[in-house]
């Protein structure tokens, strides 16, 4: 069956594609707005780790409107989990008939509810899968310690491709590098280099 696996390169949709790897013929789907060239560190990570991969188009008045939510709010928490959700039914709406991202028991942001997992799967006729979910951080990161070489650094250096960089280019562009630095809060990225 095939699953395309919401991905940014990063340790947890990795952990999530190794997850799944021999219970569905998985591919790598980088969802882009096409603001930056970012994606292609996703591809490049995709290639190392032996997954076929593939690049979404979103629909730019997502990122418009995420945006504005994130400077409406001074945080991205609301922002980032409209792209995300929409990112999901970018790739449902890509021709798999499984869904998957590599969201946390303890991720605040972004999550899927219950509700919004089965609005995804009646509405594009797909299963949704979150392989982590039952995954605090600490289990995941000893398992990543274990499988994947990994370069960790602050998101506004790594190089990973999720939208967060998207929004904070578009960001920038609009309200100034300022405006990032006031909204966005300092954390940790991880990009994965290749496996164990």
């Amino acid at each position: 069956m095939e699953l395309g696996l919401l991905y940014s390169g990063g340790k947890d949709s990795t952990l999530a594609a190794l997850l799944l790897d021999g219970f569905y013929d998985v591919t790598l789907v980088t969802a882009t707005f096409g603001v930056t060239e970012d994606w292609e560190h996703a591809r490049r990570t995709a290639e190392s780790i032996g997954f076929p991969f593939r690049r979404v188009e979103m629909d730019r008045s997502v990122a418009r409107s995420a945006v504005e939510r994130i400077r409406e709010d001074d945080y991205p928490r609301e922002g980032i989990q409209r792209v995300h959700l929409h990112a999901l039914e970018s790739v449902a709406a890509d021709g798999f008939a499984a869904v998957a991202d590599g969201t946390r028991r303890d991720d605040r942001v972004p999550s899927v509810s219950r509700a919004q997992a089965q609005s995804l799967e009646d509405t594009h006729g797909v299963d949704y899968l979150a392989p982590l979910s039952g995954f605090g951080r600490g289990a995941v990161d000893r398992l990543v310690d274990r499988h994947l070489e990994v370069t960790v650094g602050p998101s506004e250096e790594i190089d990973k491709a999720d939208y967060e960089a998207e929004l904070r280019a578009l960001l920038a562009a609009e309200y100034g590098e300022r405006a990032v630095a006031e909204v966005f809060p300092h954390h940790e990225q991880t990009h994965v280099e290749d496996l164990r």
